[in-house]
């Protein structure tokens, strides 16, 4: 009879051979991943027009709201926003500096729909209960995290109340950061090319409309904000809105200096040119200056990887060949 084969090699009791192959595996799922997520990109711009498009019909039959009593409309004519604004107003919680500190945010968020404000605002209302209902039921009517001291529990149960009422408010702070940030990075670009428009003799609108399709791939998110104020410059009855409402949509100093300079230009006839190109040398200097501090940091924070992944990684690889020669050395004694 033929004797079994030898085992193969093994770390901490694990076969070799099997950590290779699922490694492998692993390895060729991801680059398959990576080709179809490289293969199948799409448009970023594609959603952004369409919006684009509908703010342009709804400029031309009216509904910009450039008036007071317009502003102060809550929502548009859907069943759900209205049923929550009618449950709201009859429990007196909608008031009118709360909808327009929503509306901005959502505005911030890239999100066009202003009745939106009012499912914000009901959120806030319907979270807690929800959240800290099903928290209480589950703690204290069905005996859950029974291990836990009293104290723990009341605080995964206030813990969870607290999240249901800032959970709107959560996710579009991180809609609003990534969305900043973005806009952040490509509006020195785009003053360099707002520079070019205006000195090759393109007026503001032209040159707007043109930034907005050279920057439309590339930083999606400003050439959105471009694109919409090129559309307003061309229907609103002011062309001092168009930018104060840029300035409204985008949470960052940086525009409100523009949206300045763009007014002040308007106003008083000063070369366009001349302070764009300053404020596009200031924002790159600053760009700079992040990207600088950010590298500064880089060596502190890859120290906990290094530590925990990277070295422990390095010591199998190095000392693991040599352990399965011991291992195989005194298994055949």
């Amino acid at each position: 009879m033929n004797s079994p084969a030898p085992p193969g090699p093994s770390i901490m009791g694990v076969d070799v051979y099997w950590i290779a192959t699922l490694l492998t595996l692993v390895a060729s799922l991801a680059v398959i991943m990576a080709i179809y997520a490289a293969v199948t990109v799409r448009d970023p711009m594609a959603k952004r027009v369409k919006a684009l498009n509908e703010r342009r019909e709804q400029l031309k039959a009216g509904i910009s709201a450039s008036t007071a009593k317009k502003r102060a409309k809550l929502v548009r004519n859907t069943e759900t926003t209205d049923r929550m604004r009618q449950f709201l107003l009859s429990l007196q919680v909608l008031q009118d500096d709360q909808i327009k500190v929503a509306q901005q945010k959502l505005a911030q968020a890239g999100i066009r729909r202003k009745e939106l404000a009012v499912v914000v605002i009901f959120s806030r209302l319907i979270g807690p209960v929800l959240l800290g209902g099903g928290a209480a039921f589950w703690i204290y009517g069905m005996g859950g995290l029974a291990d836990w001291t009293t104290f723990k529990r009341f605080g995964a149960f206030a813990g969870l109340t607290i999240f249901g009422y800032k959970a709107a408010d959560i996710y579009l702070g991180n809609l609003i950061q990534k969305r900043t940030d973005a806009i952040r990075k490509g509006l020195p670009d785009a003053l360099d090319l707002l520079v070019i428009c205006a000195e090759a003799g393109l007026t503001v609108d032209s040159a707007f409309n043109r930034v907005a399709k050279e920057l439309g791939r590339g930083f999606p998110e400003l050439g959105d904000e471009f694109a919409l104020t090129a559309i307003e410059l061309g229907f609103l009855t002011e062309r001092r809105m168009a930018f104060e409402n840029l300035a409204y949509r985008v949470d960052l100093d940086s525009v409100k200096g523009v949206v300045t300079t763009m007014i002040q230009t308007e106003k008083y006839g000063t070369p366009l040119a001349s302070a764009l190109r300053v404020l596009s040398a200031e924002f790159r200097n600053e760009r700079m200056m992040r990207a600088e501090e950010k590298a500064a940091r880089l060596p502190a924070i890859m120290t906990v990887p290094l530590i925990l992944f990277i070295l422990p990684t390095l010591f199998i690889v190095i000392l693991g060949p040599a352990a399965c020669s011991i291992g195989d050395a005194f298994s055949k004694r």
